[in-house]
């Protein structure tokens, strides 16, 4: 049985009886006429819904980033176990650095730890995840810089235990204090390029006053907004009696993340891109008479001038302008404000004061010298294509023969059945009355058979569209 094949522009119908071999066959002579550069159009509520899931797809997949955040180690734990295998004693960990430009000063959180078995006190192992290390089991004062009273106490007796377990408890406000620290900001001036230092002494004593060493002491790495390095090296001091006394002293180097300063320099970018903005609103409202025209750049340039100020905002941690002049008494040195948003703020409100000023100058113009009322539209002609009613066969129902007599008839009234036809002018000045189809041109009456006079005789009317 052959395969039925596809007309051009038509479907297959396939009986029930047609076999597996013969579908294949007529799905592949589909394709085959189907053209070669065809495409599917797509309704706009399926592109919609598939732009939807796509953005789900998108956000699921950024928001399995943070699956396994705590899988790692805790940070400290390497450097306590360290601590434990080389040199046991008193240990400071810096588990939160707050740096504050605008204060400007660091603020750093120091937890309490102590590694080997000799210096920890009984049930408290287990310390940022290092079996080796928990609290310190004498009672401790520590001393930051050069303060005379102890910055903060340490007394193991409070530290309460575990009814269940028998452990110690970690209370926060017992093994933690912080320490305030006031930072040079010297170098504010150069964000996001700006790099600080920070050098502090610890030194801790017990309640006897007899100097305890401290082992080691290290602060976090990486904060929301700055990188921070570390060292830290044996030190000690010599009081008025002569005697020495064992100190700790920390040298922290803070700068800006990379992609800190790569989304800063960007959004300094796009301030000065939306400035330039602003300068060709106003050059192109110059060469504008109408003022409709001139208002959405107007509007445009005083969105800019809101924008502005937010972009700067939502720079990184970036400096305040508060009292910025006052710290830093050479205007020149403000390299973010003096080639950046000041300049910009400038620039935008000039240009925005310049487009008020051609919106006003525009309307006196129009003040003075109305513009004429405007001319009523002409009406345009049809240029869509109206396909004829075709020759009517014997089965025809008499709509379709009235629908071909009325399009005849028009054909008549048109002219297109006289000979030679008659052509309008080119620009006609006035209206053409349509001639007379039913009479000649020399006078003589034309004899016009009518279509049911045609049908009744059989006969195929040699003016037929179909020709």
């Amino acid at each position: 049985m052959a395969a039925p094949q596809a007309p051009t522009g038509g479907t297959i119908t396939l009986s029930p009886s047609t076999s597996k071999e013969e579908k294949k066959t007529s799905f592949k002579s589909v394709i085959a006429i189907r053209p070669a550069n065809m495409s599917i159009p797509l309704r706009g509520s399926t592109v919609v819904k598939l732009a939807a899931i796509s953005c789900i797809f998108f956000v699921v997949c950024i928001s399995m980033a943070f699956l396994g955040a705590d899988a790692d180690e805790p940070f400290f734990k390497s450097t306590l176990d360290s601590v434990a295998q080389t040199t046991p004693g008193v240990v400071l960990l810096g588990e939160s650095v707050d740096v504050d430009i605008d204060e400007p000063s660091i603020t750093i959180r120091w937890s309490i730890a102590a590694c080997g078995e000799e210096f920890m006190l009984p049930g408290s192992a287990g310390a940022h995840g290092s079996s080796q290390c928990g609290l310190p089991s004498s009672p401790i004062y520590f001393f930051v810089d050069s303060d005379i009273t102890p910055t903060a106490t340490y007394n193991p007796a409070e530290i309460p235990i575990n009814n269940n377990t028998g452990l110690r408890r970690s209370i926060q406000n017992l093994v933690q204090f912080d320490s305030d620290h006031v930072l040079d900001v010297h170098e504010a001036r150069l964000y996001p390029f700006d790099t600080y230092f920070l050098s502090s002494t610890l030194r801790a004593t017990t309640f006897d006053n007899v100097t305890i060493p401290i082992q080691k002491a290290t602060t976090i790495s990486v904060t929301s907004s700055f990188d921070i390095y570390t060292a830290d090296l044996a030190s000690y001091s010599t009081t008025t009696n002569g005697t020495q006394e064992t100190s700790r002293d920390i040298d922290m180097h803070v700068a800006r993340p990379g992609s800190a300063r790569f989304f800063t320099l960007l959004l300094f970018a796009g301030s000065w891109v939306l400035t330039y903005v602003t300068i060709g609103h106003v050059l192109i409202a110059r060469s504008l008479s109408e003022l409709r025209s001139i208002l959405p750049h107007l509007i445009s340039s005083g969105a800019i001038l809101v924008a502005i100020p937010q972009l700067r905002n939502s720079m990184p941690d970036a400096p305040g302008l508060d009292g910025a002049f006052a710290v830093h008494s050479n205007f020149f040195g403000l390299t973010l404000y003096t080639i950046g948003y000041f300049p910009q703020m400038i620039v935008v409100t000039i240009s925005t004061s310049l487009l008020l000023l051609i919106v006003a100058v525009r309307e006196l113009d129009l003040l003075r010298n109305p513009p004429p009322p405007p001319m009523p539209p002409r009406p345009r002609p049809s240029t869509q294509l109206i396909r004829p009613p075709r020759t009517p066969t014997g089965k025809a129902t008499s709509m379709e023969i009235a629908q071909y007599e009325m399009h005849r008839m028009l054909k008549h009234l048109r002219g297109e059945f006289v000979f030679p036809p008659v052509k309008p002018p080119v620009r006609p000045s006035h209206r053409i009355q349509p001639s007379n189809p039913f009479k000649d041109p020399k006078g003589n009456h034309r004899r016009v058979k009518t279509m049911s006079k045609i049908m009744e005789a059989g006969e195929v009317s040699h003016w037929s569209d179909s020709e």
